[in-house]
């Protein structure tokens, strides 16, 4: 998902059901441990577990299908490599979120 997503509690759409929603919500958050190329995208809508709508559903069940289709994608770390070490970059934004002015972050 690109940064630039704009997104909306969408007033307009079908409600769904908030049990069903969260708990694809919360599978890909436990996924998101060992998955972190999702994170981005998985906390943006978790944002809108109040009152989802079958937008918002149709954009979660897009991260289940990048997820179906990159299944075999592995994070490898050498095992003898004494000079490995892990990079990290966070980034961040003061009420970036036009909806309801919290912040965003994520990591890469």
């Amino acid at each position: 998902m690109t940064s630039s997503v704009q997104l909306d509690k969408d007033p307009n759409g079908k409600s769904i059901d908030q049990k069903k929603y969260r708990g694809m919500i919360g599978s890909l958050l436990y996924l998101t441990a060992s998955r972190p190329d999702i994170i981005f995208s998985v906390y943006l809508y978790v944002r809108f577990q109040a009152g989802p709508k079958e937008s918002h559903l149709t954009t979660i069940k897009r991260i289940f299908r990048y997820l179906f289709g990159t299944q075999n994608l592995r994070i490898w770390y050498p095992r003898h490599n004494t000079s490995f070490e892990i990079i990290t970059y966070y980034d961040s934004d003061f009420t970036g979120c036009k909806l309801d002015r919290k912040s965003t972050y994520g990591t890469f």
